[in-house]
């Protein structure tokens, strides 16, 4: 029986109805050691929909009673020693995000497969040899990370039209020795990554994926030495350009052959472009209307854009971090600056998933001291100013909002709490605090909690830096980023159709310049932001031409 003397945070959550808990690290790991596993009880915390038990090697195992969790939406069990996870895991049925990653399976169980609401499955560094049949039935898939394992291939049913929100497949350093034509039936992939497997040939049907941007095929070794030359030079839009020709030339032969298999289905392939092409036409006058557009200013035309330095110890609390600076974001008129809010408000709740799978932030440009530096810090070190509040170490801040949490609890006699409150378990267990740092010192970002009051965004704000940071994968922070451009470009067009006047919520800075408001401007100029290892290292850029697709919304996107 669990001795719930060591394990106070469990039934702190029971008396509280708390949504989240999380153990993580050495402490907690000696604990589920004494008690040969984990307590029981948590089993029956049935209100959680974030639970995460990470970086434990004692864990080898999860008892059944998991199945009772039924409101979770994410589960994360990394760095860990599991052996196996029951079937019952399939009961989970409102569980969006679970990451198995870095642990010590052999097989996945078909209970996975049942999950219809997941949306990213990592499973990443385990000793995986095959997936269970039937993940197509898991539609809402939206990221897939299998690298790292022993796979020697995909699923009879993997490439399936069903999965039609598949942007990102990470299946990397594995033994894959055949990706198959109907790799082009995942209409919505964005990213591959199958490098360092056993391919010898590249389908030319991967370039029937309208939607790739970003692909990597290196550390095989394919026949065509040409293109494998293509291949370790990361030449994406050149490679699929191949593939295509080369794929047409193929047809040519066969159909001279009398191949009548593939002149089928050439003529199927044929047919639903045709279909496409039609429906995209007719929709072509509406969309025009509803265009929006964003240019792209690139690093080398501005000798003076910012650049963000990442610390190496961020790799083990929150890797992944994105950053761009916008200019003509119209906030200045009438309820300008409060959607846009409430806009980033809703992203951390549906995309972000409450912030366990992104956090995004944003600061006005002016206020910030270049250059910046992406780090961690222990607790007590952490100085942060929050929104609206005092400068405060990070326990401090954590403690107060605890307490407020508590206080707002008894006075509106319900558990659920709203603003910084609800994402005080995400930290849980942590040793080490993620931070933005600017040439100063100060901590300007503490994802996921909060931004700093001292570069807050205001109606006068002229040009905005934003971040996006998280611990899933880099493909993440970006289609967060896009997410967050798109729905700025919509704002602005809708301020500008409106032409609203200045302070009509209240906070007006004055009158508005009679100029401004007789030709209104919904573009957005982006500023790519380059993030760089502490040896100035290229990491990323962001936008690069991979990013801000045509496809999203009607934003056109001018390079």
């Amino acid at each position: 029986m669990d001795d719930l003397e060591n394990w106070p945070e469990i039934e702190k959550a029971a008396t509280e109805k708390r949504r989240e808990l999380v153990f993580q690290g050495p402490a907690f790991d000696e604990r589920i050691s004494a008690n040969g596993g984990l307590a029981s009880a948590i089993y029956s915390l049935t209100l959680l929909n974030y639970l995460e038990v990470s970086q434990c090697p004692s864990l080898t195992e999860i008892h059944e009673g998991i199945q009772r969790l039924t409101t979770l939406q994410s589960l994360i069990l990394c760095r860990n020693r599991l052996a196996s996870v029951p079937n019952v895991v399939g009961k989970l049925k409102s569980l969006k995000v679970l990451d198995l990653s870095a642990n010590n399976l052999s097989a996945l169980p078909e209970g996975v497969t049942q999950l219809k609401e997941l949306n990213t499955l990592n499973v990443s560094c385990n000793s995986l040899e095959v997936l269970p049949e039937g993940l197509s039935q898991c539609t809402k898939l939206s990221v897939i990370n299998v690298s790292k394992n022993r796979l020697t291939g995909f699923p009879t049913d993997f490439y399936s039209e069903r999965l039609d929100r598949l942007s990102t497949l990470e299946a990397s350093d594995n033994c894959i020795e055949q990706l198959s034509g109907d790799v082009h039936k995942l209409a919505a992939l964005k990213m591959l990554d199958l490098s360092n497997n056993k391919l010898k040939e590249i389908p030319s049907d991967l370039s029937d994926c309208s939607k790739l941007k970003e692909i990597n095929f290196k550390g095989n070794k394919l026949n065509d030495k040409r293109l494998e030359k293509m291949v370790n030079g990361c030449q994406t839009k050149s490679i699929l350009e191949y593939l295509r020709v080369k794929g047409k030339g193929r047809q040519g032969e066969e159909g001279a052959d009398g191949d009548g298999g593939r002149k089928a289905d050439k003529g199927k392939r044929q047919q639903r472009k045709k279909k496409e092409k039609v429906a995209d036409d007719q929709d072509n006058e509406e969309e025009e209307l509803n265009k929006m557009v964003a240019r792209v200013l690139h690093v080398s035309d501005s000798p003076t854009a910012l650049s963000v330095t990442v610390g190496a110890d961020v790799k083990d609390v929150r890797p992944y971090l994105v950053c761009c600076v916008v200019r003509g974001m119209n906030l200045k008129p009438g309820n300008a600056l409060k959607r846009f809010l409430m806009a980033q408000t809703k992203l951390h709740d549906d995309l972000c998933g409450k912030r366990t799978i992104a956090t995004i932030a944003t600061h006005d440009v002016q206020l910030i001291k270049a250059p910046l530096t992406y780090d961690v810090k222990p607790p007590t070190q952490l100085k942060v100013m929050s929104l609206g509040r005092k400068e405060m170490t990070a326990v401090e801040l954590i403690k107060h909002l605890q307490l407020e949490a508590d206080e707002l609890r008894k006075q509106k006699k319900r558990q659920n709490v709203t603003g910084l409150h609800k994402y005080l378990q995400l930290l849980q267990g942590k040793a080490m605090y993620p931070c933005l740092v600017d040439a100063e010192g100060q901590v300007i970002s503490f994802p996921p909690i909060t931004n700093s009051e001292k570069t807050k965004i205001k109606k006068t704000t002229k040009e905005l830096f934003l971040e996006v940071t998280s611990a899933a994968s880099l493909q993440t922070c970006k289609d967060v980023m896009d997410a967050l451009i798109v729905k700025m470009a919509e704002l602005n067009k809708f301020t500008a159709e409106n032409r609203e006047e200045a302070g009509s919520d209240g906070e007006g800075e004055g009158p508005q310049d009679p100029a401004a408001s007789t030709e209104p401007s919904s573009e957005l100029i982006v500023q790519q932001i380059r993030t760089v290892d502490q040896d100035g290292n290229l990491k990323v850029v962001y936008p690069s031409k991979t990013d801000l697709c045509s496809d999203i919304g009607n934003l056109t996107v001018i390079w």
